[in-house]
């Protein structure tokens, strides 16, 4: 059995690939992750070793390469395509494990200009992760450090099933599309807000309490590629598992208060506007958004766009809030 590894999150590289190594897998690697591998006591041999050919163009080219995609892609089903590997000296790859260049994290800094950004996306990596999921059956794709244990776990019993292999490959063919997204998106600054086509990126920030009614389940997801602020970005400091409701009236509550430059306080409860107020003096422009409707203000959530000091605080105190921005 043969491996190609080239892992941009290295989190528990070195032990899983003791695991493969231990089950007799040949592993092929490249750069830091071939550095990682070898630093760990992993017998790890150069992706240049299968191709017979060195990595050009400072690293761009280094797995496109048809002795790399041409040993993920044949069908070992079908007889021709043995027979056309075997012509020219392939072999065949059983395992892909990849993640791809951070490129969120990188254009997510500031100062971060167009050239570094395009040397931060991913080639190689995407392609290798879509050829391998491509042919989910015969060729186990890995993406997520989280699944390490459970792959390890699976080549000691001999027992990659079908389904595991879906599952795995349908992880695959998400991790590349919120990819693709998260570039897409950083390309159309500036651009029309209403493109013929239009892809989402999320990914998930939590479970929460319950959906929409107590009865059912929910959970919430953030754009994975958002810079800005809001709901999605935000640190919960104290307080129960949210609720669907808790986190939509956040969001309504933090946007409302955020539409205004001066000190300005908002009250929601249940998607319905209680209060909104500016004023200077931010304990006072509390009071004047309370003012608007004190009773559905209980149990509401109130946001202000400043930082609270202690009488703004004791003032919020008096009521009963969800929560508090």
């Amino acid at each position: 059995m043969r491996a190609v590894i080239s892992v941009s999150d290295k989190r528990g590289l070195g032990p899983f690939a003791r695991a493969l190594a231990d089950r007799g897998v040949d592993i092929y690697s490249t750069g830091g992750t071939k550095r990682v591998i070898a630093e760990a006591g992993v017998p790890v041999k150069s992706i240049s070793e299968l191709t017979g050919f060195p990595e050009i163009l400072d690293g761009r080219v280094k797995t496109l390469h048809p002795a790399v995609h041409g040993g993920i892609l044949a069908r070992r089903d079908l007889a021709d395509h043995m027979d056309q590997l075997a012509s020219h000296g392939i072999g065949l790859i059983d395992m892909v494990v990849v993640n791809l260049y951070p490129f969120v994290e990188t254009v997510s800094r500031e100062g971060v200009d167009l050239t570094e950004a395009l040397e931060n996306i991913d080639i190689g990596g995407p392609t290798l992760v879509r050829a391998s999921a491509k042919n989910f059956p015969h060729v186990l794709v890995v993406v997520d450090p989280r699944d390490y244990e459970s792959v390890a776990g699976k080549l000691a019993d001999g027992d990659i099933d079908h389904d595991f292999r879906k599952r795995l490959a349908r992880k695959a063919f998400r991790h590349v599309a919120l990819y693709d997204t998260a570039i897409a998106d950083y390309l159309s600054e500036g651009s029309d807000p209403f493109p013929d086509e239009l892809t989402i990126g999320m990914t998930k920030a939590q479970r929460l309490r319950y959906g929409e009614n107590p009865h059912q389940q929910g959970a919430f997801y953030a754009g994975s590629t958002s810079r800005g602020g809001g709901i999605g970005g935000a640190k919960q400091l104290w307080g129960k598992e949210l609720s669907f409701n808790n986190i939509a009236d956040a969001d309504a509550a933090w946007n409302a208060a955020s539409d205004f430059e001066g000190p300005t306080v908002s009250v929601v409860k249940h998607m319905n506007p209680c209060g909104l107020a500016s004023h200077e003096d931010l304990a006072e422009a509390y009071r004047r958004a309370l003012a608007g409707d004190p009773v559905s203000a209980f149990g509401g959530i109130v946001a202000c766009n400043r930082k609270v000091g202690l009488e703004t605080a004791e003032e919020i105190s008096k009521v009963f809030y969800e929560i508090v921005l």
